[in-house]
């Protein structure tokens, strides 16, 4: 069967191969969309990441050019029409869990890092500066954590900040009896949002959760609020966040994914001038830190990522499928 892989850099490529036993893969760095569907010509099977773009047009032409099965490599699937894919017959599946102690320790380290200004302390230090003037971060132990979002990812990172002393306050349409035996305590959004000194976000991007965090969430969110995203960038209305930024009420942003992010993330624009206004406006507050969706970037969670995805192609091949993998 052969396989092509769209969005591919090389840290996919060490990581399929080592996985690969069956499978011609064949590797393109483009990302996946209307404009780049003729290189999906030829392969039985596409395999995609987050920002390639996969709506009903782009299913259709890969209908029409004999594609059977669609593998995300990834756990989120906000970026396909599984609707469409279910007209076309064209089968799809994921990778619905994998070390999700890997967002879990990122999503700690942006927290650590914005109230310890570690990112500062360190650029100080290289010029000679010690100083720790404007560094005075405050006590994880004792603080009042808000968790959206309970999946295997939401309660790891319950399970670090219980660690830490932390009182934790979670809300998901579905309890998890794990969170609860961790000690974290399941109360209405509105709660969360009024007695959380840190918020979370580890929930998928679903139109009820889309722009989850607005202008009416934030106001009733503590002064100086840190809020964290490691899940989905359009979980957050940007342009309310900058707003309050603006006035304080958010005290401290910390970012691994953007809803903008595919003309942005997972590529070095360094040498060029980037175009996005709101992305550039984020960048100028000094309580602000972004991470290039780099949560899930470690060795164990590569490898789960690659050997998931491989077994979701020879059940492919062989027209089969699991209900835990499969969507479609």
């Amino acid at each position: 069967m052969k396989v092509g892989v769209f969005s591919a850099k090389q840290y996919d490529k060490d990581s399929l191969l080592q996985a690969n036993q069956d499978f011609d893969l064949q590797f393109i760095e483009a990302r996946l969309n209307r404009q780049t569907l003729p290189l999906a010509a030829d392969f039985d099977v596409i395999c995609v990441f987050v920002n390639d773009q996969l709506d009903k047009e782009v299913i259709q032409q890969l209908k029409q050019q004999g594609i059977r099965h669609i593998a995300l490599r990834c756990a989120g699937f906000n970026n396909i029409d599984l609707d469409a894919a279910k007209e076309c017959g064209i089968s799809v599946s994921r990778v619905p869990a994998y070390s999700p102690e890997a967002v879990a320790e990122h999503t700690l380290a942006l927290i650590l890092t914005l109230n310890r200004k570690l990112h500062k302390a360190y650029n100080r230090i290289k010029e000679g500066n010690f100083s720790i003037e404007g560094l005075l971060g405050f006590n994880l132990h004792g603080r009042t954590v808000g968790i959206i979002g309970t999946g295997r990812i939401g309660v790891a990172t319950i399970r670090i900040l219980k660690g830490l002393g932390c009182s934790v306050l979670c809300c998901d349409p579905v309890e998890s009896e794990e969170a609860v035996t961790l000690g974290a305590r399941y109360v209405t959004p509105e709660q969360l949002m009024c007695e959380s000194e840190i918020i979370s976000l580890h929930c998928p991007l679903t139109p009820q959760t889309h722009h989850m965090i607005n202008d009416a969430s934030i106001a009733q969110m503590k002064d100086g609020v840190m809020l964290i995203n490691t899940s989905r960038g359009g979980l957050i209305d940007t342009s309310a966040v900058i707003r309050g930024l603006k006035t304080e009420k958010i005290g401290y942003l910390g970012l691994d994914v953007y809803e903008m992010e595919g003309d942005l993330f997972f590529e070095d624009l360094s040498s060029e001038i980037i175009q996005d206004d709101v992305f550039l406006r984020l960048l100028t507050f000094p309580n602000v830190l972004i991470t290039g969706h780099q949560g899930f970037f470690t060795q164990q969670a590569l490898k789960q990522i690659a050997e998931t995805t491989m077994r979701n192609l020879t059940l492919a091949a062989r027209g089969e499928r699991d209900e835990v993998s499969f969507l479609v």
